[in-house]
């Protein structure tokens, strides 16, 4: 991959405060209609209740680079009581900051948070904890508090204009990451910034302004200091981002993946170098082309299968996988000890990965012995169809042909099917308001059947 690197400059002047650019409709490409509806019908309800309502974050991003947005968050000046008076539907999660939820039909969340002075990783004394009046900010404030510049604009719905205190439109025009402020003290109070700042060049083709990679150069190793847990979910995001082959190639040369994965350097170093490389990436290719093939449809790829595909180059390598000859009876209990041994040292405590997944990595590759024997022009024996490990390490196993240069994997094999809708049935009684009292929307274990369901017979 060619050099990542734009050498502007990567903090805002902030010289005698600082003036937001306001662009108007006529000047940005976000139009009304583009927003989901159950987003405007929080910004409106905001405006209409005396408050202020903004689209933030990735939101603003994608829609002005004409994508179509996962999550629509929205940032107010309201705090989470009277958020919690103003939408019924709703509920408050999170320790330190709280969010609130809105949740309308079909299991769709909007995310409102009020607006932020501080972070709780930009703070000058880290064993301090901010007093409650001093959490809540204004919107440059919260401007300065995000990661990127890209991920620092306010949409706002009474204008339709763009608020923008730290040029992050600038840089969506010239394809720039920079995180916002000094890219060395951010990164050391939050190291995650750097994954941020790499998945989002990735994603979008990107280049990261040069003050931000050196930071991102220099600090790498900081990464380790992060709880395992929190590394995780940023890890699958970029699996399943679509775009982690080329996240793979900017972790590659920045260092990052080496501090993630040290037990790949003996295979991306040295005279393996290029076919290492080349079987990572390919592999990573195939998760990405099943992203891009669902179109409409929504892929699930399960974590442990990630997690394996990811694995797949340095697990063929260090257990010379699929070329053992046989795999019965002592052999195949040996391999099976071997690769959990293994994985628990070098993934499993690192990421914090519950056993079961391990088992489940391990039993997928294992498999790849099994399946590579068994392979007759696509055909498989019977008894192999019947095993209860069939149908995961057959996917896993198209995986890995399509990896080494062989037919691409189905991608209806990874398509999630939605399970049937059900009829919710209001068991509660109604008071004189017309509400309901009692559970809702749950299914009463009741049957037309002669002996009933659980002993409950339709009455």
């Amino acid at each position: 991959m060619t050099a990542a690197v734009d050498s502007g400059s990567s903090e805002p002047d902030r010289s005698g405060g600082v003036t937001a650019r306001v662009i108007p409709e006529s000047e940005h490409p976000i139009r009304e209609q583009d927003i989901d509806l159950e987003a405007l019908k929080v910004l409106y309800r905001l405006r209409d209740a005396g408050f202020s309502g903004y689209l933030v974050g990735g939101g603003v991003r994608d829609l002005y680079l004409g994508k179509r947005p996962k999550d629509f968050d929205i940032s107010t000046n309201a705090r989470p009581g009277q958020l919690r008076k103003l939408f019924r539907n709703s509920r408050t999660i999170g320790r330190r900051f709280r969010l609130v939820q809105v949740f309308f039909r079909g299991n769709k969340i909007i995310e409102v948070s009020t607006l932020r002075s501080q972070s709780e990783y930009d703070i000058n004394e880290p064993d301090k904890v901010l007093p409650s009046n001093n959490t809540f900010g204004t919107l440059e404030e919260d401007a300065f508090r995000r990661d990127l510049t890209i991920n620092s604009l306010f949409y706002e719905i009474e204008n339709k204009s763009i608020i923008d205190y730290v040029h992050g439109v600038e840089d969506l025009d010239r394809g720039v990451i920079r995180i916002v402020g000094e890219p060395e003290r951010r990164i050391t109070r939050d190291p995650v910034r750097m994954m941020r700042a790499v998945r989002h060049a990735a994603r979008n083709n990107f280049t990261i302004e040069k003050k931000t990679w050196q930071a991102i150069v220099d600090n790498r190793d900081k990464l380790t200091l992060c709880p395992p847990s929190r590394i995780r979910d940023e890890l699958l995001k970029d699996l399943r981002s679509g775009a982690s082959r080329p996240w793979a190639e900017i972790c590659i040369r920045s260092g990052l993946w080496f501090t993630l994965f040290p037990f790949y350097r003996s295979l991306l170093s040295g005279r393996n170098a290029g076919k290492g490389r080349q079987e990572l990436l390919a592999v990573l290719g195939v998760l990405d082309r099943l992203y891009a093939a669902a179109g409409e449809r929504r892929v699930n790829i399960p974590e442990y299968m990630l997690f394996a595909a990811m694995l797949l180059p340095w697990a063929c390598h260090t257990f010379d996988l699929p070329g053992i000859p046989t795999l019965k009876g002592a052999a195949y209990n040996q391999l099976m000890r071997g690769i959990r041994a293994e994985l628990d040292q070098v993934f499993g405590e690192q990421f914090n990965v519950k056993r079961m997944t391990k088992e489940t990595i391990a039993t997928l590759f294992v498999h790849l012995v099994t399946f590579r024997q068994h392979q007759h022009n696509g055909a498989w024996p019977k008894w192999l169809k019947k095993k209860s490990y069939f149908p995961d390490c057959s996917r896993f196993y198209g995986l890995y042909r399509e990896a080494a240069g062989g037919p691409e994997v189905d991608v209806s094999l990874f398509v999630e099917t939605a399970p049937p809708e059900q009829v919710a049935v209001d068991t509660g009684r109604r008071s004189g308001n017309g509400r309901s009292r009692g559970r809702r929307g749950v299914n009463p274990a009741f049957s037309s059947r002669k002996h009933g369901v659980f002993g409950l017979r339709k009455a």
